[in-house]
């Protein structure tokens, strides 16, 4: 008992001047450790415990020779004070093999223990994404086995998550949110702007997330981690780096990747600069001849002409080149303060969007070319972090940020010489203010504020290929702003060691303004301008069970919101075969309704299992439907006369389903990690009808196993996906039959498909590794669902990493 009081009252002087603190973090992500426990074995009841910045002060245990340092699902260490001392008072510990606590920060923008969080989130570390070699940061999300990639061209990688897709899911990067006010309902591109090489962490936060990150949060958030700079711990200059060059046969990928860091005491400058060359796409094998590319189209003696694919497993048209850059610096005047501007930037080359150049029409291509321009995207950043308790807060981050999206379109049919180019750019500026405050022992809040404004240029102009004459055409969108304005509270409390409860909401006001005029001369809108300002309250209420460190139960409710941005309102666009959208100035808020349960219980010393269900209402949804400008049920679109359609709050649409986690520790060298993924979506059909949801993937899943020691690790890993039935298929998928195949009754379908593939890596030395695999070893010839592209087929990668 004495030594107990004793602890605690030295504890309680911490901020005296000589105070010996300890740091904790988790040794593979450089994150610091809350909550973790620093003990001596003889008195393992009076534990020291680490503040939220990984801090705990050890003045109590002074010339200790045994110290246990322990997080939950960490593997413990035990030093002595003087080996501590050595260490400069740091210890990094080892996440166990199979562990239910992680550290994440996507829940509240704080890094926490999930032991505290009602939700699902899936985290990929530096060590899996460098493993994995993933080519595209779309294809970072498909290796985490629970997010369903789309892909219409090389160029893409639109993801779906829990029967959400596109502009109902939410990207964030270092923070900052990447939708911006024309983020379509149509397949997007838009995360192949990140580059995986600078990317040091990924969180997947499965269901709504309105509540921290306002609209678009509906089926889940990504929220991507970049490379940050490095202070030096002592006088010494801290100069690091590294530098990655890869090979991939099927489309004979180039890529070449540096990033360097230097870091003095109080200032660190991190560079990351990438390059990427991809060749066209070679499919498998193996499959139905209905998947091959037997033909193209050339400019022949200014004729458009057919011309036979010699080798027609050869997917034509698909490569492109991608250039990143990644530029950070931080400031750290004192231990409350620091200062970090970051500069991103990515673009790409010109690339065809593949699904529409193999339509027909009438027996013959539809289109001769249809290609998106450079995608560019660049991000000013400053990020200000202010730590020391105050009366209303004990940590405070400030977030200011400048985004500029380029994106284009360009397509002109067959035989004809008018080439349609749209242009649009949109200018975004963020500030972001979040506050996190301990109000006591077993409480705890989060609050902020939120402020966005989207502003959006469009332009379009034909061009005759023929003449070289250029005239003014519609434009995309009209000319527009699109604001937010948002508050937001999440408090978190402990009831006691085994129960935790959250409850959040957000108040969020938008304002969306556009201008039709540049379109009057082509299209008979009754309207000129539109404007559009309303409110949006949203919330969610979890709790969390830990009956004992083997169990964890949580349920959650929660509500989300996507405000109308541009894209709804104004856009006209060439949508399928004979079918224009045009604008409706009249939309509203689509809201969701979400109730989740999960569970996640170690079975022994070897079985980890982890089960969510849930169940996502969708109200007021906003779904394209047949409609009338000016009492006409079509219009002549580009020469053709094409049935009107419009986004409308005409539908409710709901989702349902589960994911299923089971990981089988087999010996200290092989594990086996298996995630099943099953949901079922139903929305209104334009009859009134019930029908299946769009976005609503089939069954997928993915098995891994794995092989560790030392410095070698190996991955043998079954990817698969089920069937989507003719009468289980969208009916706007099913007008698309030049991206599906045929069943035994002449309908559309997608078929079930799997891969066999193999990675490894070898660590040479301390310099030098290797990464090596062969995916799609059986030579599998399919098209992942509602994609144009065909997967590839055999493929061997190497790449080769150096670090200084």
């Amino acid at each position: 008992m004495k030594k107990i009081i004793c602890l605690a009252v030295i504890s309680l002087l911490s901020l005296g001047a000589y105070a010996q603190n300890l740091l904790v973090y988790d040794a593979e992500e450089g994150q610091a450790l809350e909550r973790a426990t620093v003990s001596i074995e003889t008195d393992l009841l009076s534990s020291l415990i680490t503040n939220d910045q990984g801090v705990v002060n050890i003045d109590p245990l002074r010339g200790e020779k045994s110290i246990q340092i322990y997080s939950l699902g960490y593997v413990p260490k035990n030093l002595s004070y003087a080996e501590l001392k050595a260490q400069n008072f740091k210890v990094g510990l080892i996440a166990e093999v199979l562990a239910l606590d992680q550290v994440v920060v996507s829940a509240t923008r704080w890094s926490q223990s999930s032991r505290e969080l009602p939700l699902n989130i899936k985290t990929l570390k530096t060590k899996d994404i460098y493993f994995n070699n993933p080519q595209t940061s779309a294809d970072l999300l498909g290796s985490s086995g629970e997010v369903f990639i789309q892909k219409s061209q090389q160029g893409g990688g639109s993801p779906m998550i829990r029967g959400f897709a596109t502009n109902r899911l939410l990207i964030a990067v270092d923070g900052i949110r990447m939708n911006n006010a024309i983020f379509r309902s149509g397949n997007l591109q838009q995360v192949i702007s990140l580059d995986p090489f600078a990317i040091e962490r990924t969180e997947i936060y499965f269901g709504p997330g309105s509540v921290i990150y306002g609209s678009d949060a509906i089926g889940g958030v990504m929220s991507f981690s970049t490379l940050k700079p490095q202070l030096s711990q002592d006088t010494n200059t801290l100069v690091k780096g590294s530098a990655y060059s890869r090979f991939a046969s099927a489309n004979q990928e180039r890529s070449q990747h540096f990033d360097t860091n230097v870091g003095w005491q109080k200032w660190a400058y991190r560079a990351s600069i990438s390059y990427s060359n991809y060749g066209n796409l070679r499919m498998g094998s193996q499959g139905s001849d209905e998947l091959l590319r037997p033909w193209s189209v050339q400019r022949i003696d200014s004729t458009d002409r057919v011309v036979r694919n010699t080798d027609p497993e050869l997917q034509l048209n698909t490569g492109f080149e991608q250039f990143n850059t990644l530029q950070k610096l931080l400031f750290k005047p004192n231990a409350n303060w620091d200062f970090e501007y970051a500069l991103h930037y990515s673009t790409t080359s010109n690339y065809d969007r593949l699904d529409r150049l193999i339509r027909t029409r009438n027996a013959m291509p539809r289109a001769a070319e249809w290609y998106y321009g450079p995608q560019i995207w660049l991000m000013n950043k400053l990020e200000v972090n202010y730590r020391k308790k105050t009366l209303l807060a004990d940590k405070i981050t400030l977030r200011l940020a400048q985004q500029s999206f380029e994106e284009s379109r360009n397509d002109r049919d067959f035989q004809s010489p008018d080439l349609f180019r749209k242009t649009e750019n949109v200018q975004a500026y963020s500030l972001n203010l979040d506050v996190l405050k301990r109000l006591s022992l077993r409480h705890k809040i989060f609050y902020g504020l939120e402020a966005v404004y989207n502003d959006v240029q469009s332009s379009g102009i034909v061009e005759n290929i023929v003449t070289g004459n250029i005239a003014n055409a519609a434009n995309r969108y009209p000319q527009a702003n699109w604001q937010s304005f948002a508050v937001y509270l999440n408090h978190e409390w402990e009831l006691n060691e085994k129960f935790t409860s959250q409850l959040g909401l957000r108040y969020n006001h938008f304002i969306v303004n556009s201008d039709f005029s540049d379109n009057l001369d082509f299209y008979p809108l009754n309207f000129r301008e539109s404007s559009l300002s309303t409110g949006n309250l949203t919330g969610s209420l979890g709790f969390v069970y830990r009956p004992s460190e083997a169990w964890k139960w949580r349920l959650n409710f929660g509500s989300a919101f996507r405000a109308p941005n541009v894209d709804d309102i104004g856009k006209v666009f060439d949508s399928g075969d004979a079918i224009v959208v045009v604008p409706n100035p009249d939309l509203k808020a689509e809201y969701a309704y979400n109730a989740e349960f999960g569970l996640a219980t170690l079975l022994g010393e070897s079985l980890k299992l982890d089960l969510s269900a849930y169940y996502t209402y969708l109200d007021h949804a906003m779904l394209r439907r047949p409609d009338l400008l000016n009492g006409a049920d079509s219009i002549l679109y580009n020469g053709e006369l094409s049935q009107v359609q419009s986004v409308q709050n005409a539908a409710s649409a709901n989702v349902y389903g589960f994911q299923l986690g089971l990981d089988w520790q087999i010996d200290h060298h092989f594990v086996l990690r298996n995630s099943f993924n099953w949901q079922r979506g139903q929305e209104e059909n334009q009859d009134g009808n019930v029908g299946p949801s769009r976005h609503a993937a089939p069954m997928f899943g993915t098995s891994r196993l794995s092989f560790e020691e030392k410095a070698l690790r190996l991955e043998l890993n079954l990817q698969y996906s089920g069937a989507v039935k003719a009468e289980d298929l969208n009916f706007e998928e099913q007008g698309k039959a030049y991206i599906y195949q045929l069943d035994e009754k002449g309908e559309v379908y997608s078929p079930a498909w799997y891969t066999l593939n193999f990675k490894s890596s070898y660590q040479l030395n301390e310099s030098w590794s290797i990464n090596a695999g062969l995916e799609n070893i059986t030579d599998q010839r399919y098209r992942t669902y509602s994609s144009g592209l065909v997967a590839a087929g055999r493929n061997f990668i190497l790449g080769v990493r150096a670090q200084f």
